[in-house]
């Protein structure tokens, strides 16, 4: 089966807008070029739009099994799609955890049921995430487990961690880390800085992140095993992977939409919506975030997306629940605030989004060439709205960014070939 995307703009590797149509045949981009010709059963007409490779978001919360009141699979999935997103990778806390062949093998079929894009299943490192002993990574790997990690809690045992590498290392796979020491944590729920100060709330300092980065990047030598840092937050940490990528050790991160744009100081009250963990850090965490990400410290973007109910975000600050949603926005909130503002070029936030995250992890997809995966978002630059969490397709409604105007919309999104979401202007 042939489609055809017409009259689009592509960006070539230096960055330029180019006009280009797209023939797709059988779910692969076959052919881009200036003007194709062909019989096709779909006709997509994209003038004046950006076909960019679909997003890849590598770390977002789908809540399912277990937490169905705030996300599925399903629902999480056709938020991916609405926000340009055609490949996602979803945490294992959940209840009960992927801990076992048995329950990766659920998850399978539970995808291939109800997903609207690609899911990367993560399996934890310890079985139901407690810390106390490791998963069998073989099994786990063998059932199509993309990577390991305990996200939600840091591994706390150094000596735990360190078998988990080795086993990691024998198996191939890579180690996904939420860095957080529970005996730095404090009862803390936002960064230890000026607002938690002023508002007499317990803080989270910045060490309770950065000296678990620093011991398991020296462990990962050890180990000789791929580490990747989730949520990197703070200009401590961001020197820590800096100088261990330097040393030479397999060391990778990642950054969230969030913790680029806003900072503790950008807390206008208590407003659960700017809870989320790692917490916002201080102006010279965020600036050395960007800094960070620009020189290749950081390796790619991805929105930690933790949908919760409103009930549950309508708890006092001390007791709701950490976590904001981020599919829906990331693309136009960075286009907005980086792109628009001349800092970054278009090809850099589309590569942080997409080539970045897929050669982290030896991903096949991630770019538009020939032969490869027709896994496409066509996004409007042009046009600009408001942010209405009414309007989004996730369950969870969660986020600081509500009345954000913002520019670069997804207008179509399509994986293997097939349209998964669109908007109605689309002429299908």
């Amino acid at each position: 089966m042939q489609s055809i995307i017409k009259n689009g703009l592509i960006l070539t590797d230096s960055g330029e807008k180019v006009k280009a149509d797209i023939l797709i045949s059988d779910g692969i981009i076959s052919k881009i070029s200036e003007n194709i010709e062909a019989d096709a059963v779909e006709v997509i007409d994209a003038e004046g739009k950006l076909v960019s490779p679909g997003f890849i978001d590598l770390h977002i919360h789908l809540r399912e099994p277990g937490g169905e009141h705030k996300e599925t699979i399903e629902t999480g999935t056709k938020a991916a799609a609405a926000g340009g997103f055609t490949a996602v990778a979803a945490m294992p806390n959940t209840k009960p955890v992927p801990d076992h062949a048995e329950q990766m093998n659920w998850l399978q079929d539970r995808i291939k049921e109800k997903a609207s894009v690609r899911v990367l299943p993560y399996a934890s490192i310890t079985v139901r995430q407690a810390g106390k002993e490791l998963t069998d990574f073989k099994k786990l790997k063998e059932a199509g487990a993309f990577a390991f990690t305990d996200d939600g809690v840091g591994v706390q045992s150094a000596g735990m961690m360190f078998e988990a590498m080795k086993k990691a290392a024998e198996t191939g796979a890579s180690i996904v880390a939420h860095c957080e020491d529970n005996s730095l944590i404090y009862k803390g729920a936002l960064h230890d800085g000026e607002f938690a100060k002023r508002q007499g709330i317990n803080g989270i300092p910045s060490i309770c992140e950065s000296v678990q980065i620093a011991r398991d990047v020296l462990l990962a030598e050890a180990a000789g095993c791929h580490y990747h840092v989730c949520h990197i937050s703070t200009k401590e940490s961001v020197r820590v992977v800096r100088d261990a990528k330097k040393a030479g050790i397999n060391v990778t991160a990642e950054v969230t939409p969030h913790h680029l744009l806003l900072c503790d100081t950008d807390i206008p009250g208590l407003d659960t919506n700017y809870k989320m963990n790692p917490p916002l850090r201080g102006k010279e965490d965020r600036e050395a975030l960007i800094e960070g990400l620009l020189d290749g410290t950081i390796d790619f973007i991805a929105t930690d997306h933790a949908p919760h109910t409103a009930e549950e975000k309508a708890e006092p600050l001390s007791l709701a629940p950490f976590g904001i949603v981020g599919l829906e926005t990331a693309f136009p909130l960075l286009y907005t605030r980086f792109v628009e503002s001349g800092e970054w070029k278009l090809k850099q936030l589309i590569d942080f989004l997409t080539a970045k995250p897929a050669e982290t992890f030896g991903l096949p997809f991630g770019r538009l060439e020939e032969g490869r995966a027709a896994d496409l978002t066509i996004l409007d630059l042009e046009e600009e709205k408001t942010i209405n969490p009414k309007t989004f397709l996730s369950k969870g409604k969660n986020t600081p960014f509500a009345g954000y105007s913002c520019k670069g919309w997804p207008e179509a999104t399509i994986v293997e070939g097939k349209i998964v979401w669109k908007r109605e202007r689309v002429n299908v």
